[in-house]
Parts: C-alpha cells; structure tokens; sequence
C-alpha cells in the first residue's frame, strides 16, 4: 500500500517502532522478575523473622507487587498514546467498557483485588474462612488470593468471592489467633474444679501466648455438660498444634479426677 494512502492513526495513538516494542517487551519481562524476586524476597524474609514483624512484612508484599504492575502498565501506555489528560480520561473510560461487558467475570476479581489489598480485608499471614474454604493467606495477586489449609491443601479463591459470601478474618493483621478446645463430660462432677484445672493446662501449655487471656465457657445440655475452653496460641501456624496439645492434657486429668465423658446425645421429648 502507498505510504500516502495509507490510513491515519486516530491522534490518540502514536506510530509504534521496533524500539517502542522492544521497550514494552523488555518492561513485561522485567516486571515479572522483579514481582517474582519479591515475592520470594519477602517471603524468605519473614521466615527468618519473629512472628510479629513476619505479619507486618507480608502485608507489604501484595502493595509492591501491584506497585509494579501500575508502574509497568503506565511506562508501556506512555509508548502507545499521545500523552493528555484527554486521552488517558478516554483510555480508562474504553478499557472500563471493555472489562464491563467482554471481561465481566474478570474484571469483577480484578476491582474487588483492588478493593482488598487497599482496604486491607485480608493480608498474607492472616487466616481467613472464604467461600467455605479456611487458611492462611500466602499470596494476594489483583484476581485471586491463595490460602494453604489446616491440611496442608492450597485453594485459590477469587476475589470476587466478597460480593457474594462473607470473609471471617480470624487473625486480622495478627500473629495470634484465639483457639478453642472443647470437652463433653458426664454432668456428675466438679464443675469450679474442672474450670480451674482447664485454665491451668492452657497457661502451662508452651504453645499458649503469655499474659494473654483463657476463658472457659461451660454450657449444661441434656445429655451433660460441655466445656469450651478458649486460649489463645504464640504463633497462628501453631493452632493444631496447641488445640492437641490441650486435649489431650485435658483427657489425662478427667482421667485423673475420675471423670467420665459425657454419654451420646438423645433426643428429647417435648
């Protein structure tokens, strides 16, 4: 085709060379790596940390990383478009249609990641209950946030699982997380005794976080008594750890008092 036949760009956009595109190349390339390194970085980092900052310095993870893909996604539209306020107004404004209608699914995990990693609903560290799924936050990319269960199972939950369900933090930012332990004893017993002897295993627990508060909360049923006690661990990773270690000490002192478990429930007339 002659080159002055040729049909004009719209003015928004400017002529791409083969250096513009080497240069966008290089730019996605370089963006990879460098989320990557952090995301290794951060991690390898907090590992190496107290419990407390490593809460704090996995927080920041999922901020750099978007920080790099605004940065990237701006260097690559400054090679493609005139720069004005115009233009810029009417590429977001354009992009917003298009991930309204032809990307609707993704740009709803998109926005909610946006709104999470800004207002902070869950962070990496935390551990969440979401979409029937409970874990600990790993990583929070812009579409999906990745716990690691109890299980040792990795779930991927998009973001835009919030519109819909509700998002139980149980750790919110925290190193600690509250765990309950709960025993079903034969009603003919002690009740004062049995609260104190729960609150002493739980603070001679060396998993159990110091100064911090236990509760036992004790509900009489038909069929016996049933006692919730409440305390709260060191480390949130620890939680299962600390849940057994507590039964079982519990276990070995009701054997101890002569306590018998509670009979299977029945059902009751009315």
């Amino acid at each position: 085709m002659n080159p002055e036949t040729a049909l004009p760009l719209p003015p928004i956009l400017k002529h791409l060379t083969s250096e513009n595109l080497l240069l966008m190349v290089a730019a996605v390339v370089a963006a990879r790596v460098l989320a990557a390194g952090i995301k290794v970085g951060f991690s390898r980092l907090a590992k190496n940390l107290p419990p407390r900052w490593r809460i704090v310095i996995l927080a920041w993870m999922p901020i750099a990383r978007l920080l790099v893909v605004l940065a990237t996604t701006a260097f690559i539209v400054s090679l493609l478009i005139v720069p004005s306020w115009q233009n810029v107004v009417g590429l977001i404004a354009g992009a917003g249609l298009v991930l309204s209608f032809a990307l609707k699914d993704y740009g709803s995990c998109l926005l909610a990641g946006l709104a999470t990693i800004f207002e902070r609903a869950y962070q990496p560290g935390d551990w969440i209950e979401i979409g029937g799924a409970y874990g600990e936050v790993r990583s929070v990319g812009l579409r999906s946030v990745r716990l690691v269960t109890l299980d040792d199972t990795e779930v991927i939950v998009p973001h835009s699982a919030i519109w819909a369900s509700a998002v139980y933090n149980a750790t919110s930012g925290n190193h600690t997380v509250l765990c309950v332990a709960e025993f079903f004893l034969h009603p003919d017993h002690d009740g004062l005794l049995v609260q104190e002897r729960l609150r002493e295993i739980a603070v001679t627990s060396p998993l159990w976080l110091a100064e911090s508060p236990v509760i036992v909360i004790v509900e009489e049923q038909p069929w016996g008594t049933k006692y919730r006690l409440k305390a709260y661990v060191r480390d949130s990773r620890e939680q299962k750890k600390f849940t057994t270690d507590l039964t079982l000490r519990s276990k070995a002192v009701f054997r101890e008092l002569g306590i018998k478990a509670a009979q299977a429930a029945v059902a009751v007339g009315r």
